[in-house]
């Protein structure tokens, strides 16, 4: 069994550092996608991956490496089912685990929100402020998805 990787949907990612403390404690690699060159620490488990400026090209290459011994960490709704589809385990930057279970609904809440917008104009707000609490339920979720991926129980 190979080790776990936590793939990095890294634009406007509000928790790298916490990505990287983590994945070191575990041995665990990271790569850091993004469609610009963002500074990452110099470490052997640490690598940065530029794709292309195009449409959803970091989605893209993600959703291509992800497989049951990834976890990625996106709060884009799309890439987290594309990744649930290959087997990955998803988490959202403020610690909620995305699921087979509870995508769809996540999907649909998706398209009612950007209907909303559409109708009214940028009146209607997106997601809450990120807060501390956050921060501190994604350390645990990301610690509590790698032991699964090493286990083989994701």
């Amino acid at each position: 069994m190979s080790a776990p990787v936590i793939l990095v949907d890294a634009d406007a990612c509000p928790v790298k550092e916490e990505i990287y403390r983590v994945a070191w404690r575990h041995g665990a690699k990271v790569k850091v996608v993004s469609n610009s060159r963002l500074r990452v620490p110099d470490h052997p488990l640490i690598e940065r991956v530029v794709v292309s400026d195009g449409f959803d090209a970091a989605d893209d290459w993600i959703a291509e490496a992800a497989n049951a011994q990834s976890i990625v960490v996106t709060a884009d709704i799309l890439l987290a089912d594309r990744a649930l589809k290959a087997g990955a385990s998803v988490l959202a930057p403020n610690g909620k685990p995305f699921t087979l279970a509870s995508i769809g609904p996540a999907i649909a809440t998706r398209a009612i929100m950007a209907d909303l917008r559409a109708g009214m104009g940028e009146g209607v707000g997106g997601p809450p402020p990120f807060s501390k609490a956050d921060r501190a339920r994604f350390l645990q979720a990301l610690d509590a998805a790698l032991v699964r991926v090493k286990r083989g129980l994701a």
